[in-house]
Protein backbone atom coordinates (compact mmCIF):
# COMPACT_ATOMS: atom_id res chain seq x y z
CA UNK A 1 0.00 0.00 0.00
CA UNK A 2 1.07 3.52 -0.81
CA UNK A 3 -0.17 6.35 1.08
CA UNK A 4 -2.98 8.35 -0.74
CA UNK A 5 -2.05 11.96 -1.78
CA UNK A 6 -4.90 13.95 0.37
CA UNK A 7 -5.62 16.87 2.33
CA UNK A 8 -5.12 15.50 5.67
CA UNK A 9 -7.36 18.61 7.08
CA UNK A 10 -9.78 16.82 9.26
CA UNK A 11 -13.64 18.74 9.52
CA UNK A 12 -13.09 19.98 5.34
CA UNK A 13 -15.69 19.34 2.69
CA UNK A 14 -12.29 19.31 0.74
CA UNK A 15 -14.07 17.66 -2.39
CA UNK A 16 -12.10 16.80 -6.08
CA UNK A 17 -13.60 15.87 -9.20
CA UNK A 18 -12.91 12.37 -9.96
CA UNK A 19 -12.85 10.80 -13.47
CA UNK A 20 -15.75 8.61 -14.01
CA UNK A 21 -13.70 5.45 -15.11
CA UNK A 22 -11.97 5.83 -11.33
CA UNK A 23 -15.73 6.16 -9.78
CA UNK A 24 -14.61 2.96 -7.32
CA UNK A 25 -11.26 2.04 -6.52
CA UNK A 26 -11.12 -1.84 -5.43
CA UNK A 27 -7.78 -2.77 -3.17
CA UNK A 28 -6.13 -5.71 -2.41
CA UNK A 29 -9.14 -5.79 0.90
CA UNK A 30 -11.70 -6.74 -1.08
CA UNK A 31 -11.77 -10.27 -1.41
CA UNK A 32 -11.69 -9.80 2.94
CA UNK A 33 -13.84 -6.50 3.16
CA UNK A 34 -16.55 -8.22 1.15
CA UNK A 35 -16.51 -11.59 3.33
CA UNK A 36 -16.92 -9.14 6.51
CA UNK A 37 -19.57 -7.99 4.76
CA UNK A 38 -21.54 -11.44 4.60
CA UNK A 39 -20.66 -12.42 7.69
CA UNK A 40 -22.84 -8.98 9.22
CA UNK A 41 -25.50 -9.27 7.21
CA UNK A 42 -25.62 -12.44 9.06
CA UNK A 43 -24.90 -11.15 12.63
CA UNK A 44 -26.10 -7.98 12.65
CA UNK A 45 -28.20 -7.20 9.53
CA UNK A 46 -30.80 -4.43 11.35
CA UNK A 47 -27.72 -2.37 12.19
CA UNK A 48 -26.17 -2.72 8.81
CA UNK A 49 -28.72 -2.14 6.49
CA UNK A 50 -32.28 0.46 6.25
CA UNK A 51 -33.81 1.72 3.97
CA UNK A 52 -37.03 3.97 2.75
CA UNK A 53 -40.00 2.63 1.02
CA UNK A 54 -39.57 5.34 -1.46
CA UNK A 55 -35.62 4.83 -2.30
CA UNK A 56 -36.10 1.40 -4.46
CA UNK A 57 -36.24 3.29 -7.65
CA UNK A 58 -32.55 5.06 -6.83
CA UNK A 59 -31.77 1.81 -5.63
CA UNK A 60 -32.51 -0.22 -8.55
CA UNK A 61 -30.32 2.65 -10.93
CA UNK A 62 -27.34 2.25 -8.97
CA UNK A 63 -27.39 -1.71 -9.08
CA UNK A 64 -27.83 -1.29 -12.78
CA UNK A 65 -25.13 1.04 -13.10
CA UNK A 66 -22.34 -1.20 -11.09
CA UNK A 67 -23.83 -4.03 -13.23
CA UNK A 68 -22.42 -2.27 -16.51
CA UNK A 69 -19.48 -0.36 -15.01
CA UNK A 70 -17.18 -3.36 -12.92
CA UNK A 71 -17.46 -6.11 -16.12
CA UNK A 72 -16.49 -3.27 -18.26
CA UNK A 73 -13.97 -0.93 -16.03
CA UNK A 74 -12.24 -4.22 -14.17
CA UNK A 75 -12.69 -7.49 -16.29
CA UNK A 76 -10.44 -9.06 -13.92
CA UNK A 77 -12.69 -8.70 -11.07
CA UNK A 78 -16.44 -9.05 -12.47
CA UNK A 79 -17.92 -10.86 -15.02
CA UNK A 80 -20.78 -10.63 -16.66
CA UNK A 81 -23.03 -14.04 -16.19
CA UNK A 82 -26.75 -13.60 -17.68
CA UNK A 83 -28.65 -12.08 -14.92
CA UNK A 84 -25.87 -12.05 -12.51
CA UNK A 85 -22.41 -11.05 -11.62
CA UNK A 86 -19.11 -13.08 -10.58
CA UNK A 87 -16.91 -11.11 -8.10
CA UNK A 88 -13.79 -13.40 -9.42
CA UNK A 89 -12.27 -12.94 -6.55
CA UNK A 90 -14.03 -14.30 -3.75
CA UNK A 91 -16.30 -16.95 -6.27
CA UNK A 92 -19.41 -15.49 -5.76
CA UNK A 93 -22.21 -15.40 -7.77
CA UNK A 94 -24.73 -12.17 -7.24
CA UNK A 95 -28.05 -12.03 -8.90
CA UNK A 96 -29.09 -8.89 -10.05
CA UNK A 97 -32.92 -9.24 -8.44
CA UNK A 98 -34.12 -8.78 -5.18
CA UNK A 99 -33.33 -6.01 -2.77
CA UNK A 100 -31.22 -3.90 -5.04
CA UNK A 101 -29.11 -2.34 -2.60
CA UNK A 102 -28.79 -5.20 -1.12
CA UNK A 103 -27.44 -6.80 -3.88
CA UNK A 104 -24.90 -4.04 -4.68
CA UNK A 105 -23.23 -4.30 -1.70
CA UNK A 106 -22.39 -8.17 -2.02
CA UNK A 107 -20.41 -6.66 -5.17
CA UNK A 108 -18.18 -3.87 -3.45
CA UNK A 109 -16.27 -3.42 -0.80
CA UNK A 110 -17.49 -0.17 -0.76
CA UNK A 111 -20.09 1.09 1.50
CA UNK A 112 -23.09 2.57 -0.34
CA UNK A 113 -25.24 5.03 1.15
CA UNK A 114 -28.00 6.82 -1.12
CA UNK A 115 -29.68 9.93 -0.46
CA UNK A 116 -32.51 12.33 -2.07
CA UNK A 117 -33.60 15.57 -2.69
CA UNK A 118 -36.81 16.56 -0.63
CA UNK A 119 -37.86 20.06 0.88
CA UNK A 120 -35.89 20.59 3.64
CA UNK A 121 -32.58 18.91 1.90
CA UNK A 122 -30.71 16.05 0.82
CA UNK A 123 -32.17 13.33 3.14
CA UNK A 124 -30.47 9.58 3.86
CA UNK A 125 -32.71 7.11 2.14
CA UNK A 126 -31.35 4.42 2.02
CA UNK A 127 -27.87 3.01 3.14
CA UNK A 128 -25.55 -0.91 3.23
CA UNK A 129 -23.24 0.56 6.08
CA UNK A 130 -21.30 -2.30 7.17
CA UNK A 131 -17.84 -0.38 8.29
CA UNK A 132 -19.07 3.29 9.97
CA UNK A 133 -16.41 5.46 11.69
CA UNK A 134 -18.26 5.93 15.10
CA UNK A 135 -22.03 6.52 13.80
CA UNK A 136 -24.99 4.59 14.06
CA UNK A 137 -27.17 4.01 11.04
CA UNK A 138 -30.76 3.95 12.80
CA UNK A 139 -29.98 7.16 13.76
CA UNK A 140 -29.49 8.87 10.46
CA UNK A 141 -31.80 7.14 8.22
CA UNK A 142 -34.58 9.69 7.01
CA UNK A 143 -32.55 12.61 8.10
CA UNK A 144 -31.25 15.52 5.59
CA UNK A 145 -27.62 16.79 5.96
CA UNK A 146 -28.02 19.10 8.62
CA UNK A 147 -29.12 16.90 10.91
CA UNK A 148 -26.99 13.95 9.77
CA UNK A 149 -23.82 16.15 10.44
CA UNK A 150 -25.16 17.77 13.83
CA UNK A 151 -22.53 15.97 15.85
CA UNK A 152 -19.92 17.20 13.93
CA UNK A 153 -18.42 20.57 15.24
CA UNK A 154 -18.57 23.43 13.11
CA UNK A 155 -21.42 21.40 10.73
CA UNK A 156 -24.61 22.55 12.26
CA UNK A 157 -27.87 23.81 11.18
CA UNK A 158 -27.29 27.21 9.15
CA UNK A 159 -23.37 26.98 9.56
CA UNK A 160 -21.38 27.81 6.74
CA UNK A 161 -20.36 24.28 6.12
CA UNK A 162 -23.46 22.94 6.00
CA UNK A 163 -24.65 25.52 3.12
CA UNK A 164 -21.55 24.78 1.14
CA UNK A 165 -22.13 21.21 1.51
CA UNK A 166 -25.92 21.13 0.86
CA UNK A 167 -24.72 23.68 -2.24
CA UNK A 168 -22.61 21.05 -3.58
CA UNK A 169 -24.68 18.42 -3.68
CA UNK A 170 -27.78 20.22 -5.73
CA UNK A 171 -24.44 21.42 -8.07
CA UNK A 172 -23.79 17.78 -8.34
CA UNK A 173 -23.06 16.40 -12.15
CA UNK A 174 -23.95 13.05 -13.41
CA UNK A 175 -21.17 13.31 -15.80
CA UNK A 176 -18.68 14.58 -12.84
CA UNK A 177 -18.30 12.45 -9.59
CA UNK A 178 -16.02 13.86 -6.60
CA UNK A 179 -13.67 12.22 -4.30
CA UNK A 180 -12.74 13.38 -0.92
CA UNK A 181 -10.30 11.76 1.99
CA UNK A 182 -11.27 11.17 5.92
CA UNK A 183 -9.08 10.20 8.37
CA UNK A 184 -9.44 8.41 12.28
CA UNK A 185 -7.06 7.10 14.51
CA UNK A 186 -8.67 3.61 16.84
CA UNK A 187 -6.84 1.05 18.64
CA UNK A 188 -8.18 -2.49 16.78
CA UNK A 189 -8.48 -3.59 13.34
CA UNK A 190 -12.45 -3.98 13.92
CA UNK A 191 -14.26 -2.59 10.26
CA UNK A 192 -17.76 -2.30 11.75
CA UNK A 193 -17.41 0.47 14.10
CA UNK A 194 -20.22 1.86 15.32
CA UNK A 195 -19.48 2.43 18.71
CA UNK A 196 -18.43 6.50 19.54
CA UNK A 197 -15.89 6.40 22.57
CA UNK A 198 -16.46 9.58 24.53
CA UNK A 199 -13.67 12.30 24.79
CA UNK A 200 -12.26 10.66 28.23
CA UNK A 201 -12.36 6.87 27.47
CA UNK A 202 -9.16 4.75 26.46
CA UNK A 203 -8.83 4.32 22.96
CA UNK A 204 -4.88 2.60 22.82
CA UNK A 205 -4.07 0.82 25.33
CA UNK A 206 -2.49 1.66 28.51
CA UNK A 207 1.18 2.62 28.01
CA UNK A 208 2.96 5.84 27.55
CA UNK A 209 3.09 5.99 24.05
CA UNK A 210 -0.32 4.84 22.42
CA UNK A 211 -0.19 1.30 20.78
CA UNK A 212 -1.68 -0.30 18.73
CA UNK A 213 -2.61 2.79 16.76
CA UNK A 214 -4.26 2.72 13.48
CA UNK A 215 -5.15 5.02 10.87
CA UNK A 216 -8.42 4.58 9.48
CA UNK A 217 -8.44 6.32 5.98
CA UNK A 218 -12.04 6.66 4.00
CA UNK A 219 -12.16 7.20 0.34
CA UNK A 220 -15.66 8.44 -0.26
CA UNK A 221 -17.38 9.67 -4.02
CA UNK A 222 -20.42 11.20 -4.31
CA UNK A 223 -22.22 10.16 -8.01
CA UNK A 224 -25.46 11.47 -8.85
CA UNK A 225 -27.65 9.02 -10.43
CA UNK A 226 -28.73 10.16 -14.04
CA UNK A 227 -32.71 9.31 -14.03
CA UNK A 228 -33.67 9.58 -10.17
CA UNK A 229 -31.13 12.49 -9.76
CA UNK A 230 -30.61 10.92 -6.21
CA UNK A 231 -26.74 10.76 -4.98
CA UNK A 232 -24.59 7.87 -4.33
CA UNK A 233 -22.04 8.52 -1.25
CA UNK A 234 -19.32 5.39 -1.26
CA UNK A 235 -16.97 4.90 1.35
CA UNK A 236 -13.99 2.28 1.04
CA UNK A 237 -12.28 1.90 4.20
CA UNK A 238 -8.21 0.92 4.41
CA UNK A 239 -6.65 0.16 7.70
CA UNK A 240 -2.66 0.99 8.41
CA UNK A 241 -1.31 0.66 11.60
CA UNK A 242 1.52 3.04 12.39
CA UNK A 243 4.23 -0.02 12.50
CA UNK A 244 3.47 -0.38 9.18
CA UNK A 245 2.78 3.11 8.42
CA UNK A 246 6.66 3.98 9.19
CA UNK A 247 7.46 1.40 6.31
CA UNK A 248 5.60 3.11 3.64
CA UNK A 249 7.10 5.86 1.09
CA UNK A 250 5.76 9.73 2.30
CA UNK A 251 5.50 8.38 6.01
CA UNK A 252 7.76 10.85 7.30
CA UNK A 253 6.06 14.18 5.77
CA UNK A 254 2.72 12.25 6.20
CA UNK A 255 3.56 11.71 10.12
CA UNK A 256 4.42 15.33 10.38
CA UNK A 257 1.51 16.53 8.62
CA UNK A 258 -1.05 14.75 11.15
CA UNK A 259 0.97 15.68 14.03
CA UNK A 260 0.60 19.24 13.34
CA UNK A 261 -3.10 18.47 12.49
CA UNK A 262 -3.91 17.11 16.12
CA UNK A 263 -2.11 19.91 17.80
CA UNK A 264 -4.47 22.73 15.64
CA UNK A 265 -7.68 20.62 16.49
CA UNK A 266 -9.81 22.40 18.90
CA UNK A 267 -11.41 20.65 22.22
CA UNK A 268 -14.79 20.15 20.36
CA UNK A 269 -12.94 18.47 17.59
CA UNK A 270 -10.61 16.52 19.86
CA UNK A 271 -13.79 15.24 21.55
CA UNK A 272 -15.88 14.14 18.56
CA UNK A 273 -12.47 12.25 17.60
CA UNK A 274 -12.75 10.63 20.70
CA UNK A 275 -8.58 11.82 21.35
CA UNK A 276 -9.37 14.17 24.08
CA UNK A 277 -7.01 12.29 26.34
CA UNK A 278 -4.80 10.21 23.53
CA UNK A 279 -3.78 13.53 21.85
CA UNK A 280 -0.42 13.57 23.82
CA UNK A 281 0.05 9.66 23.72
CA UNK A 282 -0.26 9.74 19.44
CA UNK A 283 2.33 13.08 18.93
CA UNK A 284 4.41 10.55 20.47
CA UNK A 285 4.09 7.85 18.42
CA UNK A 286 4.47 9.91 15.28
CA UNK A 287 7.02 11.91 16.29
CA UNK A 288 9.23 8.71 16.31
CA UNK A 289 8.26 7.99 12.72
CA UNK A 290 11.55 8.94 10.47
Amino acid sequence: MTLPAFDTRLFQIATKPLDLSDWLDPDADMAAQLAEKARLHQTHFSEIFAELPESRPAQAELLSMLANYLPERFPDLWQKRDDALLVVPTGEMVELSGIPLLQAAKLVQDDLLILSRAEPGWRLVAASLNFPSSWVLSEKIGKVLDAIHGPVPGFGPETRPAQLMARMFDALRPETPVIRWNWSLYGDRRLFHPDVSGPDKPRFGTGDEADPVLLRIERQTLRKLPQTGAIVFTIRISLVDLDSFALLPGAKSFAETLHAQLLALTPEQLGYKGLTRERDRVLKRLAGIS
